[in-house]
């Protein structure tokens, strides 16, 4: 029983727990996607034909589940072997009334190697996709050395403000486009106009979004989005608020609004484009965020829902501000102003900054209502990008609706890494909630407590100083760059698996 992703030699897909009988004296070669980063993997064997197979439990990862039970006496709930359908090999299915008898268990240690020294994030410079190559996308997006370039002078991808209509953002789009087609990719400018009161025409949003259709079910959609519009400016003069000491609004380079949820978007895209898939995959960079999920709101309104009726959207993953957060912490640099603890707000205090993992649709702050999509985030989180230790679940039964996330945040002494159901959505995730009933994930650090959140000093250079941990006593003693690399790499790790996961079988509303 192998429990983990593998790639089906028939088909294509990528499947998920795998039964193989093996006889005496044969050989057998199986391409296994490994846990990203765990330190090896766990291969539970048995007699021939076996039936009934062990499950770890969702919050726990292999390697305690086996301390736990040394593979013997199992009382948990297990899972019943299930025919091939259409694949290869045979898969399981978890039933609370199975009682899976003893296994032995195989351990096999990963090997993995560095491409660049650990200070620059070495630790997660090597895979299929891995968050050095995430934090170059990063770069590229946002570097400010000063050029000729008469749309914005600089290298970088500066000004991208609003939607369309503005120089500056048709630039951008024009190198996400030949990005996006080199990976093999059909890609499309969705653009939307809207007419006034005199019959003029007004530009309102572009995206551009990238198609890899599924081989086998089409029509059935799941969707990568992150917004690629930065905060525009009030004032005709963009101030810094590290030099007049007070903020204002906007920004040039919007580093981590949204700089870094467009390059783990591009490096998922760019990742997944090699593999065959059962539904299309869609990767999305929207225009008008900023301005109330103008894009979005237009894509999911009229591309999907009026143009394109039979297709239905399954799950929609969410980049946006997320980076800066666990396993960074520990204060704000050169004299920002701390995180402070926000009752109603996301949870934060001046020492830990949760990655969180918001979910829904959620309308009831006490009781889960996608107990799918939260399963399947503990899943991945405890075992393949080994947070157990890590991660906590937030339900807000006996809590005040207006307070919830945070106080049961702190009940559960700061968790680092949080799972929770969402009832407000800040973000572009709304309009697939509300337009087409989808159920939705994103991935999300500091806001609020972010002191460049919306000011023209959001840049990569201050991500990695926030997210230096060194001489501090909080974490462990890592460079920005190391930390930021290694969040970038755990948030684009968990957007993928969550993908295929959900391309083999996708998380319906539970809401209905």
């Amino acid at each position: 029983y192998v429990p983990y992703l593998i790639l089906d030699p028939e088909t294509g897909y990528v499947q998920n727990s795998t039964v193989i009988d093996i006889e005496r004296g044969q050989e057998l070669s199986l391409d296994i996607l490994i846990p990203p980063r765990t330190e090896g993997i766990h291969i539970l064997l048995a007699e021939y034909g076996r039936s009934h197979w062990p499950v770890r439990d969702q919050s726990e990862s292999w390697a305690s589940w086996y301390e736990r039970t040394g593979g013997r006496n199992l009382e948990d709930s297990g899972a019943i072997r299930v025919p091939a359908n259409g694949s290869l090999y045979d898969s399981v299915e978890t039933k609370s009334v199975v009682r899976p008898g003893d296994v032995v268990v195989k351990y096999i240690p990963a090997e993995r190697f560095s491409t660049v020294p650990s200070t620059d994030g070495g630790a997660h410079s090597s895979g299929l996709v891995h968050g050095r190559v995430v934090y170059d996308r990063l770069f590229e997006l946002s570097d400010p050395t000063d050029t000729l370039d008469p749309v914005d002078g600089k290298a970088g991808y500066f000004d991208r403000w609003a939607g369309q209509g503005n120089l500056a953002y048709e630039d951008a789009a024009l190198y996400i486009i030949g990005e996006l087609e080199s990976f093999g990719l059909e890609v499309i400018g969705h653009r939307y106009e809207y007419t006034d009161i005199t019959g003029a025409q007004n530009p309102e949003a572009y995206n551009i979004c990238a198609y890899k259709w599924g081989s086998s079910i089409p029509d059935e959609w799941m969707v990568f989005g992150a917004h690629f519009d930065v905060a525009p400016p009030v004032n005709a003069v963009l101030l810094d608020p590290h030099v007049v000491g007070f903020r204002s609004y906007g920004t040039r380079a919007g580093a981590y609004d949204n700089s870094a949820g467009t390059a783990m978007v591009m490096e998922a895209a760019r990742a997944l484009s090699d593999f065959e898939t059962r539904r299309t995959m869609v990767f999305c960079l929207w225009s008008g965020e900023e301005g109330g999920k103008r894009g979005s709101d237009y894509w999911t309104e009229y591309y999907v829902k009026e143009d394109n009726p039979d297709v239905r959207v399954m799950n929609y993953i969410n980049l946006d501000m997320a980076g800066v957060n666990w396993p960074g912490g520990g204060g704000a640099p050169h004299g920002d102003p701390d995180p402070q603890i926000d009752e109603d707000g996301y949870p934060k205090d001046d020492e830990v900054w949760p990655l969180r993992v918001y979910i829904g649709p959620g309308p009831n702050h006490d009781r889960i209502d996608q107990p799918g999509m939260v399963g399947l985030s503990n899943w991945i989180g405890s075992d393949a990008l080994g947070l157990e230790d890590q991660l906590g679940t937030l339900i807000g039964l006996n809590y005040s609706a207006d307070t919830w996330k945070t106080d049961v945040w702190l009940d559960m002494d700061r968790p680092e890494v949080i799972v929770y159901e969402d009832t407000t959505a800040r973000s572009d995730h709304a309009s697939f909630q509300d337009n087409l009933d989808t159920v939705t994930i994103g991935f999300g650090g500091l806001v609020d407590g972010y002191w460049c959140y919306h000011q023209v000093c959001d840049t990569l250079e201050e991500m990695e100083e926030w997210m230096d941990t060194t001489g501090k006593e909080y974490g462990n003693e890592n460079s920005g760059v190391s930390n930021l690399v290694n969040s970038l790499d755990m948030i684009t790790w968990w957007a993928i698996l969550t993908f295929f996961h959900c391309d083999e079988e996708p998380i319906f509303n539970a809401l209905g």
